[in-house]
């Protein structure tokens, strides 16, 4: 049976929730990752020092027992955040970065930032500071074709940023274009992005074609066919710009099976199987632990872990959802068999 051994990865872009989900969802995360970068887009947002380290204890307490794992908090970044508590989040040892969300852009986003030009003084307390900024980069102009949404920003915005605050280290969240993949590559060493599992497997037939299909339905959503493989080229490069998040995001099946679903895929169950699967389909298995284990530490300025995951190459079938007690949550690739296993 082959199998596939790496140093134990993290997960640097991570959504949980909270409640009866937070305790369904962790322990799956918590089986295959070390760390991750938790969002902070609740209700209400997590948007002070304070705020972080409650929601950290509560991820704790619905991690299992057995198993070792640290959630790396964030900071919702809004118009009223103030350079005092970018400074009180660079002293505390457990927030990592701060999120910026275009107001409207996402789900749970509408206390986001709707100027983004307002907010530079917090952009330079957080450049001087040495804290990371992580960026869902998409416009909200509804002129705005949804799938040229990224694109758009970059141009409009992100560009902006890195040229007024060079230092500041910035992840461009779950790149979806070539336009985004490209400005990554072209910019210093101190901007990087991630991917997300969807993103590399699938294209924009995935979400409508013979039907539509909400549990692919995200945000930013899926593009065509040469964006993935733009995608799936930057990832399998061995290039440290570019590492892995999942953006795994749980939501109630009802409330994607909807008139009006939300936007959001979870892949926390098989996060390493998936992108195990699309390394192997671009023939670059031995590029995955660097993807996967090493470069969003570098760019983190964590340590990197010593222990290791292994899968096997096995055949299982993904479960229509998880949860109980009424609670149901629809996972990636549903009734589908995947190829590896986390053993």
């Amino acid at each position: 049976m082959k199998t596939l051994t790496i140093t134990k990865p993290d997960d640097w872009h991570l959504h949980v929730r909270t409640g009866a989900i937070l305790q369904t969802v962790m322990p799956h995360t918590a089986r295959q990752f070390a760390r991750a970068i938790i969002m902070p887009n609740l209700k209400p947002p997590v948007t002070s020092v304070a705020q972080a380290l409650s929601y950290r204890e509560e991820i704790l307490q619905a991690v299992p027992g057995d198993l070792d794992f640290t959630p790396l908090m964030t900071l919702y970044l809004t118009g009223s955040t103030t350079v005092e508590e970018i400074k009180k989040a660079v002293g505390s040892e457990h927030i990592h970065a701060f999120k910026l969300y275009p107001a409207g852009a996402t789900t749970n986003s509408d206390s986001g930032v709707a100027d983004i030009k307002a907010i530079y003084p917090l952009l330079a307390a957080m450049e001087r500071h040495d804290i990371p900024l992580l960026v869902h980069g998409e416009v909200t102009d509804e002129a705005c074709d949804i799938f040229d949404r990224e694109r758009a920003f970059v141009d409009t915005y992100l560009t902006d940023i890195t040229r007024d605050f060079p230092g500041l280290r910035v992840v461009v969240e779950h790149v979806t274009t070539i336009e985004a993949v490209q400005f990554v590559q072209d910019a210093g060493a101190n901007i990087a992005a991630t991917i997300t599992p969807q993103h590399l497997l699938f294209n924009r037939n995935a979400i409508l074609a013979g039907g539509i299909r909400p549990h692919h339905y995200c945000l930013p959503i899926i593009k065509r066919e040469s964006h993935r493989l733009a995608l799936v080229k930057a990832a399998t490069s061995g290039n440290p710009k570019f590492f892995l998040g999942t953006d795994s995001a749980p939501h109630l099946t009802s409330l994607k099976e909807n008139a009006c679903g939300c936007a959001g895929c979870y892949s926390a169950h098989a996060a390493l199987e998936l992108y195990s699967e699309a390394f192997e389909r671009a023939d670059a298995l031995d590029k995955l632990e660097g993807f996967a284990s090493f470069y969003g530490a570098d760019f983190y300025r964590l340590p990197r872990n010593t222990g290791t995951v292994t899968l096997e190459k096995t055949t299982w079938t993904v479960p229509p959802v998880y949860g109980e007690n009424g609670l149901s949550i629809t996972p990636l690739k549903a009734n589908e068999e995947l190829c590896w296993q986390l053993k």
